[in-house]
């Protein structure tokens, strides 16, 4: 199965570095290797490879080198920058990682101007469009996630020995690599809250006094699991909203069946998943500067999802399993926002609707497996 990033790699990586991260067996390193024929592959985990990284000893005539995991090297970006300073793109390179490189933020300038970057997200509706009808798709996401591997095996037993596994690693193993953190079963028991957490504001005071730890340490955690893939979050959107919140965030994983709760919570989780792989994709093959908040305010009305791009609101969702009734909650917000359009996405609906005021509501499934973000965005420009 093609993933959508595929041609855009291919054509950067005739220009720039190219860095690929992404959630651990998202796909990356296949990805990798399905765009040249010709490639040479070294990762920093294995010791033997570790030397011939040291050595820079590849061959120069291949159509591509990949280095996997290399940000696990100290002083990578220096190293990397030595190379393409010295030999230009010759072979290309691609950089893949399981952690945020946070190349734009956090390195300086050792790389400006050099690279291009790309998030690689497990499989949502629109990838697997082509081989599963919408309903079937949706099925499938509930129960094994979107990572390739249990998505593609489709057995429930499968899943949860993969989930362990894939825990582990990341804990066990990455996080170690990255970050001195004492009580590992301290952050798996953070984990387990998170889970029962997902869709609500999270308040680190509260799961400070959880897990009797500060408010700082929890915060940190919580970056330490946004940096690894396993969480992302969501902040609340207070720009000319009266009577907002401004701290409290919610969180979402990656990984769907980690969602304890019913069908519902679930559902948001997947749509939380779908709307940040598609704002990644617009900012790493566009330019633009996207950002996923929701809505609330002092009276606890609440809109799930806003999607904000180029600092303009386009869409205001609202997830629900089961519900036939619009939220009145659209009505609320969208004079606060240059009234953006409603869509209310519900997992088993009837009939879909559409209202004078442009608000609509929707089968979630096939308006997720024909997600275009940018067609709102450029219906707000025309405003």
């Amino acid at each position: 199965m093609d993933r959508l990033l595929l041609p855009h790699l291919k054509n950067d990586l005739l220009q720039k570095i190219v860095l690929l991260t992404g959630p651990r067996q998202s796909g990356k390193t296949t990805l990798a290797q399905k765009l040249f024929p010709d490639f040479e592959y070294f990762t920093y985990d294995l010791a033997e490879h570790r030397v011939d990284l040291l050595e820079k000893s590849w061959r120069r005539d291949c159509d591509l080198i990949i280095f996997d995991e290399l940000h696990k090297m100290k002083n990578w970006k220096s190293w990397l920058k030595g190379i393409y300073d010295t030999r230009g793109l010759t072979p290309p390179m691609l950089v893949t990682g399981s952690a945020r490189l946070d190349t734009a933020r956090r390195m300086g300038d050792s790389l400006a101007g050099r690279f291009f970057q790309y998030r690689l997200h497990p499989f949502d509706l629109k990838e697997v469009k082509a081989a599963l009808r919408p309903d079937e798709g949706l099925d499938r996401l509930m129960r094994f996630g979107g990572f390739p591997e249990p998505f593609l095996k489709g057995e429930e037993r499968f899943y949860n020995r993969w989930r362990k596994s894939h825990h582990d690693i990341i804990l066990r193993q990455d996080l170690l690599d990255l970050e001195s953190v004492r009580s590992i079963s301290a952050l798996e028991t953070l984990i387990e809250l998170m889970r029962r957490r997902v869709g609500s504001p999270v308040s680190y005071n509260s799961l400070a006094r959880d897990l009797q730890r500060d408010p700082k340490t929890i915060k940190r955690w919580l970056e330490l699991l946004e940096n690894m893939y396993i969480v992302f979050k969501v902040a609340p959107y207070h720009t000319n909203i009266a009577r907002s919140l401004l701290k409290e965030p919610k969180y979402y994983f990656y990984d769907t069946p980690q969602v304890y709760g019913n069908e519902g919570g679930k559902l948001e989780n997947i749509v939380a998943c779908a709307l940040l792989k598609e704002l990644d994709f617009l900012e790493d093959t566009l330019g633009r500067s996207c950002s996923l908040c929701y809505l609330r305010d002092k009276d606890g009305r609440e809109i799930d999802f806003l999607v904000v791009i180029d600092h303009r609101p386009v869409i205001m969702i609202e997830v629900k399993w089961a519900e036939n009734n619009l939220s009145r909650n659209f009505a609320i917000f969208s004079k606060y926002l240059g009234y953006p359009p409603g869509i209310q996405l519900v997992g088993r609906l009837e009939r879909e609707k559409s209202f004078e005021s442009g608000d609509q509501i929707l089968n979630a499934a096939y308006w997720l497996t024909e997600l275009d973000l940018e067609k709102y965005q450029l219906a707000s420009k025309s405003k």
